[in-house]
């Protein structure tokens, strides 16, 4: 099973560890894409302030990112399982999970980014601030340019595994499942139910669908599932004691749906 997850907008702001090795992050193919990201970042955040903020969607009271994106280079690092924070990684609890299940955790979680394409949780990075729905002046939108970067590699590294898909919609967009790999791949949505007038309701979430793919990224790789099949991936879920309901692809070649139902 491979489980791909959203970075987080907030991070850590500073580490202790070894200067970025960009040679020793996975999927190491990748430091040539890498290299020209940070290129075009750093020409980016050397220029005006206020023209850095603006292509990178930044407000004032975050300028301090645009200088920590010119300290790539030369900035401590810190694993990945401690940079990202937020509420999915709260949920999720990545640096104790690697104390616990390491090896698990290193096979089955990749993170999506918008610098580095993907990343493990041991990879050393140093802090920074880039979205995968940015467009920098000299590459183009990150979402088609990784997307080209990445499709390869990803699905060599899939194989013949399961893919558990917890990502948000901008970056789904540097990486799409299809083929054979689409049809053993889950997209997990999020669904809140509530009685409305005496009648049970559902609508899609946001900010609660973050704690909540946390949750299910958790107890994956915990409880050590082997799901090889959407179907396994259901009832294990079921068996844990969550309300999962598997949608229709509509068509082969096409990612499936996993609604996880959370209930007031």
């Amino acid at each position: 099973m491979l489980i791909l997850l959203p970075p987080s907008e907030g991070k850590a702001t500073s580490g202790d560890g070894p200067r970025l090795d960009v040679d020793s992050l996975t999927l190491p193919g990748l430091a040539p894409a890498r290299e020209r990201v940070v290129e075009a970042l750093t020409e980016v955040c050397s220029g005006p302030e206020d023209t850095a903020r603006e292509v990178l969607g930044l407000s004032v009271s975050q300028t301090d990112a645009v200088k920590r994106n010119l300290d790539l280079a030369v900035a401590p690092t810190l694993r990945a399982a401690d940079l990202y924070t937020g509420v999915l990684y709260d949920r999720l609890g990545l640096p104790d999970l690697l104390a616990e299940r390491g090896d698990a955790v290193r096979e089955q979680i990749l993170v999506f980014s918008g610098l580095w394409g993907v990343v493990g949780p041991d990879d050393h990075l140093p802090p920074y601030r880039l979205s995968m729905g940015v467009r920098l002046p000299s590459l183009g939108g990150l979402g088609a340019y990784w997307r080209k970067a990445l499709t390869g590699p990803l699905n060599e590294l899939v194989a013949d595994r399961l893919v558990v898909d917890c990502r948000s919609s901008s970056y789904v967009a540097a990486y799409r499942p299809a083929g054979d790999v689409a049809e053993r791949s889950v997209a997990v949505r999020v669904l809140r139910e509530k009685e409305v007038d005496g009648e049970l309701r559902r609508s899609v979430v946001s900010h609660m669908a973050k704690a909540t793919r946390g949750d299910i990224a958790r107890v994956l790789v915990r409880e050590g599932v082997e799901a090889r099949t959407p179907e396994e991936l259901v009832a294990a879920l079921r068996d844990l004691g969550h309300t999962v309901e598997l949608q229709d692809a509509g068509k082969p070649g096409r990612a499936r749906t996993m609604d996880v139902v959370v209930r007031d």
